[in-house]
Order: structure tokens, then sequence, then C-alpha cells
């Protein structure tokens, strides 16, 4: 079943459950908020990787 805006019903209830009692200022907070912590789980997973290739150089024999 389709929506008026091609929207799955079963999208609808899931962003009706997790949305169900906000405001719209309160979702636009949220998501706000789930993209600066995708951009730091980002940030992290470089800064991880960087310190591997270090210990990695660091710990071969010259």
């Amino acid at each position: 079943m389709r929506c008026e805006h091609g929207i799955g019903s079963a999208t609808l209830h899931k962003w009706k459950a997790k949305l169900g009692g906000f405001e719209v200022s309160d979702a636009r907070m949220l998501q706000a908020l789930e993209e600066e912590n995708a951009k730091l789980r980002k940030l992290l997973a470089k800064q991880m990787q960087n310190n591997a290739v270090l210990k990695d150089v660091a710990s071969r024999k010259w």
C-alpha cells in the first residue's frame, strides 16, 4: 500500500513508532544529532585507522 507521497505503509509505521510523540522541532533536532553522530563516527574510524598505521610503522625494525 502506498501513501499519497509515495511512502510505503511500513516506512510510515516505523516513523510513527520512532517519532510519534515528537514535535516538529524535536524531530529536526533528532535528525541533526543523528547527522552529527554519523560525522563523528566517521572521524573516529579515520583516526583509529591512522593510529593503526602509525603503530604498524613504529613496530617495524629498521
